[in-house]
C-alpha cells in the first residue's frame, strides 16, 4: 500500500517528460522540501492493515506533501504477513533493497526518512547498512530489537497456522541451518549464555551488528551517515525479552543487570560507529509508556513532527529535482 501526495515540485519532475534535456537552475541554491517516508511493520503484520494505514494518513497529516512507502515482501496481504514468519531475512532484506531503488520517487529523491516497527527496526537498520540507496536521513525505530531477542514470543492466537507453523521450526533447533535460514525471529536470536552459537550461526543479527571477528567498514560507514537515529523502548513491553534490546542494552539473566549500550564492546570498540554516533547527538533513547506496541496518535505525531519534518535540500547538489521546462 502506497499513499502519494505530490507537492513538491522534485516529485512532479518524474512525471513529466522534458522536450528540452537542460535544467533550469533557480534564484536560490536551496529549497524546504519534505522527504518521503519509508515503513516497515513488525511480526505478524502485512501492508494492508488498516492500523499502518491510520499511521501513514497521521504521517501526512503532520507533514503534508509526505510521499509514503510501506515496505512488502509478499505481494499480497497474506503473503506479506507470512513473509514476516517465514524466510531468509537476508534474501527479504536484498528483494526490499530493489523495491525502495526502483521506486521512481524514492531512487530520486535526496534522501528519505525510516519508520521501524518492532522486527521492521532491525531490518532497516540492516538496509541502511547493506544498501542505503536512496539514502535514509533520520531512522526512527519502536520496539526494535537491536541487540537481539533471548525468548521467542509464543504464538497469540490459536487458529493462527503460520505462526504456529513457523514456530514448529523450533524443533529442529535454534541454531540448525533450518531455522536460521527460514524462523525469521530466530535470525536475530541472541541468548547472551549461548554467544559462541550465535556467532557462529545467526543468520543476520550477528553480521549487522558487527560482532564477528572480521568487521564490515560500509556497515560503519553508512550507519554514521544518519543525521538521527532515535530508538523508542516501550516501558511495559513484556513481548520482547529483553525489551532494552530495543536501546541496544543486554540483560544478564542471572543477575538481572542491564548493561548499557555505553559499557559494551559493540559501543567502547565502536564496531557500527555507535559510539561516533553518540558523541556528535545523533542517537536518541526514549521511553514511551505502554505495552509492546502500543503507540498513541501524541507518540506518533510527536516522533514525525521532530524527525519526519521538511528540510532545505541544496538544488546546486541536485540539478535533476528542478522542474524543466517545455
Amino acid at each position: 500500500m502506497k499513499f502519494r501526495t505530490l507537492q513538491n515540485a522534485y516529485f512532479l519532475s518524474h512525471l513529466l517528460s522534458p522536450i528540452v534535456s537542460f535544467p533550469v537552475f533557480p534564484s536560490s541554491t536551496s529549497e524546504t522540501t519534505q522527504l518521503p517516508l519509508v515503513i516497515w511493520h513488525g511480526l505478524g503484520d502485512d501492508f494492508a492493515r488498516e492500523g499502518l494505514k491510520h499511521i501513514a494518513q497521521l504521517a501526512e497529516d503532520t507533514n503534508p506533501g509526505t510521499y509514503i512507502h510501506i515496505i512488502h515482501v509478499g505481494d499480497t496481504p497474506e503473503a506479506d504477513r507470512q513473509a514476516s514468519f517465514l524466510g531468509n531475512v537476508t534474501v527479504q532484506l536484498e528483494t526490499v533493497c530493489k523495491q525502495l531503488e526502483s521506486d521512481p520517487i524514492l531512487s530520486t529523491a535526496p534522501a528519505v526518512n525510516a519508520l521501524g516497527f518492532s522486527q521492521g527496526g532491525q531490518f532497516l537498520r540492516g538496509y541502511v547498512e547493506r544498501c542505503n540507496s536512496p539514502p535514509v536521513r533520520n531512522l526512527v525505530t519502536f520496539g526494535s530489537q537491536h541487540n537481539g531477542i533471548a525468548k521467542f514470543q509464543s504464538c497469540a492466537a490459536t487458529g493462527d497456522w503460520v505462526c504456529r507453523g513457523a514456530e514448529a521450526l523450533l524443533r529442529f533447533g535454534a541454531w540448525s541451518n533450518m531455522v536460521q535460514s527460514r524462523f525469521v525471529p530466530a535470525q536475530y536470536f541472541r541468548d547472551p549464555e549461548e554467544l559462541d552459537q550465535y556467532l557462529l550461526h545467526s543468520n543476520f543479527l550477528a553480521d549487522i551488528n558487527n560482532e564477528r571477528e572480521i568487521k564490515n567498514e560500509q556497515y560503519k560507514r553508512n550507519l554514521i551517515s544518519l543525521n538521527k537515529f532515535a530508538m523508542y523502548m516501550f516501558k511495559d513491553d513484556k513481548l520482547v525479552v529483553p525489551k532494552q534490546s530495543a536501546h541496544f542494552a543486554e540483560v544478564n539473566s542471572t543477575t538481572g543487570y542491564v548493561k548499557p549500550l555505553q559499557e559494551r564492546a559493540i559501543y567502547t570498540e565502536d564496531w557500527l560507529g555507535l559510539k561516533v554516533m553518540d558523541e556528535a547527538g545523533s542517537l536518541e533513547f526514549l521511553t514511551v509508556p505502554g505495552e509492546h506496541m502500543q503507540l498513541s496518535d501524541r507518540v506518533l505525531k510527536e516522533a514525525f513532527e521532530k524527525y519526519f519534518g521538511p528540510v532545505e535540500v541544496d538544488l546546486a547538489s541536485h540539478p535533476e529535482l528542478v522542474l524543466q521546462v517545455q
